[in-house]
């Protein structure tokens, strides 16, 4: 047997690694998992987390590059008035909700007591659920269990705040802009709606 020309056991050997791991496809994740440092936008990214809806699909129904909506996201970025305005219509979200500069500019990080991971279970079909509390749950990989301990209040109250869109009483909403370090006339923006 020549050197040129390949063993026929080889290259059987080499379909079967080739079948066993191709055949499997590629598993794409729909969010990469950013470091908090690196989220500028969280209440941005929260609204999008919590509606399963990709950066890249965001800027295709805006018309705009994957990178401008990314660079609004990690970045902290303001995009123009005209981009604000469809991006505040395509969300339903007000600009001083989405894109409150004095937010993007500060961009706290959220200190955790113990680690936890949120549970996709938690999210509901539920009429009129608070979707930034809950993509803020999902943004940093927080239980709601975890939460509701950290901020003082039982699970089932932070349940109904997330599912039903409760308005908290002044003092546990003080807890929770304590706790997220956003604002709460923001991290309530769905339950002023009711």
């Amino acid at each position: 047997m020549s050197n040129n020309q390949p063993e026929p056991h080889k290259i059987q050997a080499w379909s079967l690694i080739n079948r066993k791991y191709l055949g499997q496809g590629v598993r794409v994740k729909r969010f990469r998992r950013p470091t908090r440092s690196q989220i500028r936008n969280r209440v941005l990214l929260a609204v999008l987390m919590a509606k399963d809806m990709k950066l890249s699909r965001l800027a295709e129904e805006l018309s705009v590059s994957s990178r401008s909506v990314s660079a609004w996201v990690y970045e902290g970025r303001i995009p123009s008035s005209n981009n604000r305005d469809k991006a505040c219509r395509l969300l339903g979200y007000p600009a001083h909700v989405l894109f409150n500069e004095a937010l993007v500019r500060q961009s706290p990080i959220v200190c955790q007591p113990t680690p936890s991971r949120f549970m996709r279970r938690n999210l509901s079909g539920a009429p009129h659920s608070n979707i930034i509390l809950t993509g803020l749950c999902m943004v940093y990989d927080f239980s709601v269990t975890d939460v509701s301990i950290w901020i003082g209040v039982h699970p089932g109250t932070f349940r109904k705040w997330l599912h039903y869109s409760l308005m908290p009483s002044q003092t546990l909403q003080e807890k929770a802009e304590d706790f997220f370090r956003i604002p709460r006339h923001i991290l309530f923006a769905d339950c002023e709606t009711l």
